[in-house]
């Protein structure tokens, strides 16, 4: 599998929408990169973008506490839509690759809260693959 781009909206540090395309710029040239940045910067977040929109789920909460409640939605610390941003209504992540067989896919993961309002009740997630 070779990633193509990743996009997404919302997802914990990033605000609004953020893009990464490997296909243009230095990127599309480098054989090998490093994802450096301050803390807070989005590294991780890139990271579990690319887990979300694959497989739906975030690899490195496997490691939080099995329960305790963290919001009004009682949500446990190992939910996935957890990574939504505070203060939006909704997010998403979508991952552009090149399969084994050669073919262009794009896997889509989608997070909301109830008519898409900051304040609203977490909603089951939606993955297109």
């Amino acid at each position: 599998m070779r990633i193509l781009a990743i996009h997404g909206r919302n997802l914990a540090s990033p605000a609004g929408d953020f893009e990464v395309d490997f296909r243009q710029g230095t990127l599309a040239e480098a054989g090998i990169f490093a994802i450096t940045g301050p803390t807070g910067a989005g590294k991780s977040t890139l990271l579990d973008a690319m887990s979300l929109a694959l497989f739906d789920t975030i690899p490195r909460l496997e490691a939080a506490p099995p329960s305790g409640q963290l919001t009004g939605d009682e949500l446990n610390p190992r939910d996935p839509r957890l990574i939504l941003r505070h203060g939006a209504g909704e997010g998403f992540t979508e991952l552009d690759f090149v399969g084994r067989d050669g073919r262009a896919y794009r896997s889509r993961w989608t997070v909301r809260r109830a008519r898409e309002r900051a304040e609203g009740k977490l909603q089951q997630t939606t993955l297109d693959l």
